[in-house]
């Protein structure tokens, strides 16, 4: 399990990268604290959905994009 949020964390904060984000912007963006992000970002914490939902809106993609190639 540690893998596949390990990745999906990889995966997060890829795109936020490509929207030129820092990652403290990006949690006011998606209304998270910005260590709780760093946690998301490193893969050390399991994401509810409505967060994977509030992410991948902001990230302008899906949640099924998110885990492609992943799950």
């Amino acid at each position: 399990m540690q893998a596949i949020q390990k990745t999906l964390g990889s995966r997060i904060r890829e795109l936020r990268l490509k929207k030129d984000w820092s990652q403290e912007e990006f949690a006011d963006h998606c209304g998270i604290h910005r260590s709780h992000m760093g946690e998301i970002e490193r893969g050390e914490t399991n994401l509810t959905l409505g967060t994977m939902l509030v992410i991948s809106q902001k990230l302008e993609t899906t949640i099924s994009a998110l885990f492609r190639g992943i799950a």
